[in-house]
């Protein structure tokens, strides 16, 4: 019986950092890329050996500036790689040239372990193994997950149908040992319970022959009344079931394998979806961006907003950036796809609102009976324009080629920047604004260009339009017959708009 882990899938917040720990200084190969498989917006990163062999894969979605987890019992806690016994001193070294956080080495299981944290705080121990004289230090294969559990004697026989046998025990941890590495199986009663999110892990993978091996597998523990759900991953087929100490566990074929659509040699290069996914352009313009070791790459600089670059792809850059202010409930992608068709060639930046109402993002605050927190309204709109000239300024982008793009709500704070602030934003693009100033703060007048664009079914943008010319501003309104949601017209419209005069 084929047995032992096929893969372990983590959460990542930031996807460069990430390439970087395990490509660049852990030194495994990144061997696919991909839109998820349940939710296509997500990037999913795939590192292994050359060919992606099962037993070598670490997998990562990837929540960019996303909420971070915990680790707890119902989940995996560490994950061990195997590398060269004699490498272990290569790694120390190495650990502390890079200033990766470490421990000194430690025993085992009867195993020289090196403990390690990558960026997002997730413990990967590199354990000293026998190996071929003269072996590269890289690791060879997934060692070990340890999973933490308050049913430890269930979760340990719940392993076994999976191929693991009983091996030694050492505190709290019960070892299971199958044809190719281990399972720990950690006491955590009295733990915290894991909390999903990055820095955590979302599950651990065993490996079954093919896909008939997955159903039947998966047959048997739905007539024990485990709740199943079957899976096509296109590079193998699987099923996912949770274990009685709460982790979430799936079956995993051994083939088709990550060779189905790309060559050894540029496996890992290319960008894939699901095959039933749609709108595969806009789905891509929506993923993070990252540069392998020793590719080029855009420096990262903190600033107030979460923030995210998108470097026009198949086009070379026409030295123009949008900066885009999604919606209510959005986030700082969600305009990528509409502005990547508007302006292909040009570079842009989404910045993430920092209100939060029911865990959605706003730029500003709500108040009952359908008013606005005007205090917070007048700070979120200082610090969006200290961040925008601070980004000019610390990505060196150029001021005469930066427009603002605001749609609903991120409209509506870059009218209210543009009042009180008068050109400190010179060209923006408002889409379905509304006045959300009570008062009109009456700045000195500086000069700018807006373009104000309504839907049939918007309050009216008159008073704001107004407002703006008072502040200087040359404010073109246009109310068009489209509803409150983007539309091609707007492209249209916006398109001409941006074309140097």
């Amino acid at each position: 019986m084929t047995s032992g882990i096929h893969h372990v899938t983590l959460v990542t917040r930031r996807v460069q950092a990430n390439v970087d720990f395990y490509v660049g200084f852990l030194g495994l190969r990144l061997v696919k890329r991909t839109g998820g498989y349940a939710d296509p917006t997500q990037l999913h990163l795939f590192y292994g050996d050359r060919t992606g062999s099962p037993g070598t894969l670490l997998t990562f979605l990837v929540w960019e500036d996303g909420a971070s987890g915990r680790a707890g019992h119902g989940q995996v806690g560490e994950v061990a790689l195997s590398v060269p016994k004699e490498s272990l001193g290569h790694w120390l070294t190495r650990a502390m040239e890079h200033r990766v956080p470490h421990e000194s080495p430690g025993r085992e299981f009867g195993e020289t372990v090196l403990r390690l944290k990558d960026p997002d705080g997730v413990i990967v121990k590199l354990v000293g193994v026998e190996a071929p004289e003269g072996a590269a230090p890289e690791p060879i294969r997934i060692r070990a997950v340890t999973l933490l559990t308050e049913k430890p004697e269930e979760t340990a026989a719940f392993v076994a149908r999976f191929g693991y046998r009983a091996g030694p025990r050492e505190g709290a941890i019960q070892r299971m040992i199958s044809e190719t590495d281990a399972l720990d199986v950690r006491d955590a009663t009295g733990f915290y319970p894991g909390v999903a999110g990055t820095g955590a892990a979302d599950h651990v993978a065993f490996r079954a022959p093919d896909e008939a091996a997955v159903r039947a597998l998966a047959a048997e523990f739905a007539a024990e009344g485990a709740e199943t759900s079957l899976r096509d991953r296109q590079y193998f087929f699987s099923f996912y079931v949770r274990e009685p100490g709460g982790s979430l566990i799936e079956c995993a074929s051994d083939g088709p394998g990550f060779l189905l659509d790309e060559p050894e040699e540029s496996l890992g290069t290319q960008l894939f979806f699901p095959p039933r996914a749609a709108g595969v352009e806009d789905l891509a313009a929506m993923l993070p961006q990252f540069a392998l070791p020793g590719e080029p790459r855009r420096p990262r600089r903190d600033l107030p907003f979460v923030h995210r670059f998108r470097d026009p792809e198949g086009a070379e850059p026409d030295g123009s950036t949008l900066i885009l202010l999604h919606g209510s409930a959005g986030m700082e992608a969600d305009l990528m796809p509409f502005a990547a068709r508007v302006a292909p060639r040009a570079t842009l930046l989404g910045l993430r609102g920092r209100s939060t109402e029911e865990g959605s993002h706003r730029w500003f605050r709500r108040l009952p009976g359908r008013l606005f927190d005007q205090a917070d309204l007048r700070a979120e709109a200082e610090a969006l324009v200290w961040t925008l000239e601070e980004a000019q300024r610390a990505y060196g982008l150029d001021p005469e080629r930066v427009a603002v793009l605001g749609w609903s709500n991120g409209a509506n704070i870059l009218g209210a920047a543009m009042l009180l602030h008068p050109g400190a934003i010179r060209r923006a693009a408002l889409l379905r604004p509304q006045m959300v100033l009570e008062a009109d703060p009456g700045a000195a007048p500086a000069p700018a260009e807006a373009l104000l664009l309504t839907g049939a079914s918007d309050p009216s943008a008159e008073p704001l339009a107004e407002a703006l010319r008072r502040a200087g501003a040359s404010a073109e309104l246009r109310q068009a017959a489209f509803g409150h949601a983007l539309t091609p017209g707007d492209e249209e419209i916006l398109r001409e708009w941006l074309k140097p005069a």
